[in-house]
């Protein structure tokens, strides 16, 4: 179960969508979550990631490593 408050002018603009849809404002706001949800978490999982001290390749250690060598 989830209970969000929104701005007034939003919640008006929800009301007046699922009125003239048919649907209801549920249905919109679960629809929002679902289509943002795995961008939100990939924001905060590179976020997460760019935080962490990583080793640091040269062109050639990479052609190295992968046996890319000429």
């Amino acid at each position: 179960m989830l209970a969000i408050r929104l701005p007034e002018e939003i919640e008006k603009r929800l009301a007046r969508l699922a009125k003239k849809t048919g649907r209801t404002k549920t249905f919109y706001a679960r629809e929002a979550i679902l289509e943002h949800i795995e961008d939100l978490e990939d924001t905060y999982l590179a976020a997460s990631r760019l935080k962490r001290t990583a080793k640091r390749w040269t062109q050639e250690e990479l052609e190295r490593e992968l046996d890319l060598e000429s």
